[in-house]
């Protein structure tokens, strides 16, 4: 293969990818990898649907309309608040301090939630452990998710504070 025929083919595949960039708006690889998750979400759905189809559609639509008409205003409504709260400038840089471990509390509490509410009849035989133990823990959870990113918070202000003392140039008396 000559030099001039390496070179075509390598413009060509340059080419191509640039169209489909400027088609798409990202590159083959991130293309591939949305494709491939569709088709596992799709495989999964087909097993889900195979048992009772009816019910878990009808389940999936409730779950829709909740999560759109009661549970999205209330995100909004918290997130305003805090960055109300939080005012402008510097002082709101540490909203998402905030945000990231009450998701994911909230996170951890709608999908273990007959377990933290006490509702655990049929649970404790297959887990072992008595109903008093899940609200205790999700509450360290919680705790140790807050502690957390107020630490990463403390790091990130002391990194700045040290950093920009460093840009300071120093005062000669």
């Amino acid at each position: 293969m000559t030099g001039r025929t390496q070179r075509f083919r390598l413009t060509g595949r340059l080419q191509f990818a640039d169209r489909l960039r400027r088609w798409y708006g990202e590159g083959p690889l991130q293309l591939l990898v949305l494709l491939d998750s569709f088709a596992l979400a799709g495989y999964a759905g087909v097993r889900l649907l195979d048992g009772d189809w009816l019910l878990i559609a009808v389940w999936f639509v409730g779950a829709a309309l909740v999560h759109d008409l009661l549970f999205v205003p209330a995100y909004a409504l918290a997130d305003r608040a805090l960055r109300a709260a939080a005012g402008r400038g510097e002082r709101g840089e540490w909203v998402n301090f905030v945000r990231v471990p009450a998701f994911l509390s909230g996170l951890l509490l709608l999908v273990w939630f007959p377990l933290i509410t006490g509702q655990v009849e049929r649970y404790e035989s297959s887990t072992g452990l008595p109903a008093g133990v899940y609200p205790v823990r999700w509450l360290i959870v919680t705790a140790v998710l807050f502690a957390g990113a107020a630490l990463c918070r403390v790091l990130q202000v002391r990194r700045t504070r040290r950093s920009a003392r460093k840009a300071r140039p120093e005062v000669v008396h």
